[in-house]
């Protein structure tokens, strides 16, 4: 048994520590762990806002797998963007880094030009896109148009809405382009040196070199990237909204997810259960899967990075 002295000093330590760590704790404490059980409570709950919640055991999780109509196609159209739109973005946003390392006249221009469309407010960048697309009146169908090339209904055609809120995902990609091309400016010149000398070509370059160094921060792109697609709510609403031509007002629902369901995301039904129907219980379920999905894609992408980045795990 230790003597008293080195139990006392052991002891004030840990106080130490735990005081250093106190903002951290509490914060986490609740701002995470008391917001995440009170979900999972109300999850098996009755509960409308008004009237004080009443346990119903599974039965919010079994109207939300079973009898909501709306939650599979959210899921299906949640998964697509997560998977696409997110790979579409790393693969472009480190792409305009290359070129944009690569530049040597005007590189300020080029790197002003890529960042500011990421600096537009998210809804009138999408009713900016709505307006572009428009099958009718928009620019980008009439010049498909002239050029006889056929021209997409885009918003208002449940084939196209998907591809259109990634394109418009992609444009907004100076975030990741600023990233990339830091980290890209940190890979060390001596390695692309002696890969020449050895004369690998660009690609292995990129590969064996490139890839490898920047594999933290590809990485940490997925990751959030994957994170921001579960929160996706803001452009699929408004593209709906602004496509079928509702103006929302005061108190007037609108069923989210034109055209055919196919904007629809799980965030657009958290907000819709819990805020326009009261249904807070089934909106908590729904909650606890995108939290669900999002530990699991990060806890995939962490475990698979030396395949995602091409460096060794």
């Amino acid at each position: 048994m230790a003597p008293p002295a080195l139990l006392a000093k052991r002891r004030r330590a840990a106080l130490r520590t735990a005081a250093f760590l106190s903002p951290w704790l509490i914060g986490s404490a609740v701002f995470f762990a008391y917001p995440l059980l009170s979900t999972a409570y109300f999850s098996f709950t009755r509960y409308d806002g008004f009237r004080p919640p009443a346990f119903n055991g599974t039965a919010n999780w079994s109207y939300v797998f079973t009898d909501y109509p709306l939650f599979w196609p959210a899921l299906r159209n949640t998964l697509w963007l997560v998977v696409v739109m997110v790979s579409c973005r790393v693969v472009f946003g480190l792409g305009v880094g290359l070129l944009v390392t690569k530049v040597k006249t005007g590189a300020g221009i080029f790197r002003t030009l890529f960042y500011l469309p990421y600096l537009a407010p998210p809804v009138a960048a999408t009713l900016a896109f709505v307006f572009l697309l428009n099958p009718g009146t928009g620019p980008v169908d009439t010049l498909l148009d002239g050029a006889g090339l056929p021209a997409p209904g885009w918003f208002t055609d449940p084939g196209w809405s998907k591809p259109a809120l990634t394109a418009l995902a992609v444009w907004g990609v100076g975030d990741l382009m600023v990233i990339f091309m830091a980290a890209l400016l940190d890979v060390p010149k001596e390695q692309y040196e002696a890969a020449e000398l050895d004369g690998a070509g660009a690609w292995a370059r990129f590969r064996h070199i490139t890839l490898p160094n920047i594999s933290p921060i590809v990485l940490f792109a997925v990751v959030t990237g994957v994170i921001q697609a579960m929160q996706y709510y803001t452009q699929p609403l408004v593209a709906g909204k602004a496509a079928a031509g509702v103006i929302g007002g005061s108190g007037q629902q609108f069923e989210p997810g034109y055209p055919d369901k196919s904007t629809l995301t799980l965030p657009q039904l958290v907000y819709n259960l819990g805020f326009q129907r009261f249904d807070y219980g089934a909106a908590c379920v729904l909650a606890l899967v995108l939290f669900a999905l999002s530990m699991a894609f990060t806890a995939l992408l962490m475990r698979r990075r030396g395949g995602l980045t091409g460096a060794d795990a």
